[in-house]
């Protein structure tokens, strides 16, 4: 089971940016599709970004060319690079494996404003 504390979130103004960052506590790491996910005020946790073990991604739609997920195995850490960032991407985001396990950390809260 991955443990990750999730850090850099933040007060920002629409089209600024933000770098998350997941540090996970799990042996294998290296190994792991690791990804990023959300949850909006009043919204169900949504699906942001995945990267495997060999550095493949894949973005959901609302996302797409404005976030770059990133990973380095060497520090057991994840990253998330949020650009153009827009009032909508505001939420808590958490990081986990993909598909998730169970455990999920605090979460670090971003907030866009307009």
């Amino acid at each position: 089971q991955v443990q990750v504390v999730e850090s850099g979130g933040g007060l920002v103004q629409a089209g600024g940016s933000l770098r998350l960052s997941c540090a996970a506590s799990v042996r294998i790491f290296s190994i792991k599709t690791m990804a990023w996910y959300r949850r909006a005020p009043g919204k169900e946790r949504e699906y942001v970004a995945r990267i495997s073990s060999g550095g493949s991604t894949l973005y959901a739609d609302s996302v797409k060319d404005r976030f770059t997920i990133s990973r380095d195995n060497a520090k057991n850490t994840v990253y998330l690079q949020m650009n153009s960032l827009k009032p909508e991407d505001t939420a808590v985001y958490y990081c986990n494996t993909y598909p998730p396990g169970t455990y999920w950390g605090q979460g670090t809260q971003v907030t866009v404003s307009s």
